[in-house]
């Protein structure tokens, strides 16, 4: 069975940093493209990173470009994402995502394992 577990999450000062990282389980972890999206209140879930199954490929939402950075440690079976000068609009709930595919993609429909999410909160 596939899991996706994400950690990292909590509350923050804007412009402070974050690091996330979601462990996976059950799959071989190094052939997945993996993703991060995020969904904040009352809106829909969008794409905010992903990166390839060798970590040479990584694709950025313009929204964070910049700030945030997503990576991977196969050995470890654990995708990362960094991120840095936080806005309160970055306040969201953050989903892990893994792809059975060695492309990364900015699209949710690509994406065939969700984790369960967490919370970032950004205060102003």
């Amino acid at each position: 069975q596939v899991q996706l577990v994400e950690s990292g999450g909590g509350l923050v000062q804007a412009g402070g940093s974050l690091r996330l990282s979601c462990a996976a389980s059950g799959r071989t972890f190094s052939t997945d493209a993996m993703g991060w999206f995020r969904q904040a209140p009352g809106k829909e879930r969008e794409f905010v990173a992903a990166i390839n199954y060798s970590g040479s490929i990584r694709y950025y939402a313009d929204s964070v470009k910049g700030r945030f950075t997503i990576s991977r440690d196969n050995a470890k079976n654990t995708v990362y994402l960094q991120m840095n000068s936080l806005k309160p609009e970055d306040t969201a709930v953050y989903h892990c995502a893994a792809r059975t595919s060695v492309l990364a993609s900015r699209y949710e429909i690509d994406y065939d394992y969700w984790g369960q999410g967490t919370q970032v909160t950004v205060s102003s």
